[in-house]
């Protein structure tokens, strides 16, 4: 679903920050090696993250849905001095892609891989989180949004992508599409608890900002 024209789009992107040449290597070799190479944040979406997180100079960050580690790498470059990043991934495949990147950036250090299932490694983090990205299954988003609340304090934000779904949250939803109807439940979920302030972006496929209070 585009919600404004592709020229309009695209004058965006040229009046935003250039995307760094390794994360262009990143966004090709996904391209032509992955499947669902769309599933990538890409360099607009990349760029709006990397600004979030150097505004918010996280010490800690956590990472749900590391892909091929394009927005990891985004995340990581507004760490602060010694910050860690933890990104987790279920997919096994995509492991030796994620390696190469990272150690060739300049956060090879920060970053620390989980591979596995995230409902069961994020009760082992014994730290708690400046900023998170949601960017995994979506039928796990509400799970995964009740298990972070044990590792995050005032202040800390929660960004979540995808939470437009292409315009299928307006949309009568389908009986077995159980992922739009995930999202329609988190969308509500995090706007009405108290612990926390959100605003949902209609930037690409939908970008969810939440603040803890």
């Amino acid at each position: 679903m585009e919600f404004i024209s592709q020229q309009l789009d695209e004058y965006v992107v040229q009046h935003s920050q250039p995307e760094p040449q390794l994360l262009q290597e990143l966004s090709r070799e996904t391209w032509l090696k992955v499947l669902q190479p769309r599933m990538l944040s890409g360099h607009y979406q990349g760029r709006l993250l990397s600004l979030l997180s150097k505004l918010i100079a996280p010490t800690t960050i956590l990472e749900i849905g590391t892909y091929t580690g394009y927005s990891a790498l985004c995340l990581a470059e507004g760490l602060s001095q010694n910050g860690t990043l933890h990104t987790i991934d279920i997919n096994e495949e995509l492991s030796h892609i994620q390696e190469k990147y990272f150690e060739k950036s300049a956060f090879a250090e920060n970053i620390i891989r989980h591979t596995g299932n995230a409902l069961e490694i994020i009760p082992t983090l014994k730290t708690s989180f400046d900023l998170i990205f949601i960017d995994a299954d979506k039928q796990n988003y509400s799970a995964y949004f009740d298990l972070i609340m044990d590792h995050i304090h005032p202040g800390s934000v929660i960004i979540s992508d995808n939470v437009l779904w292409s315009g299928k949250v307006i949309k009568k939803v389908q009986p077995d599409d159980q992922d739009t109807q995930a999202l329609i439940d988190y969308n509500k979920k995090i706007n009405t608890d108290p612990r926390v302030e959100t605003v949902l972006l209609p930037i690409r496929d939908g970008l969810t900002i939440t603040r803890v209070k």
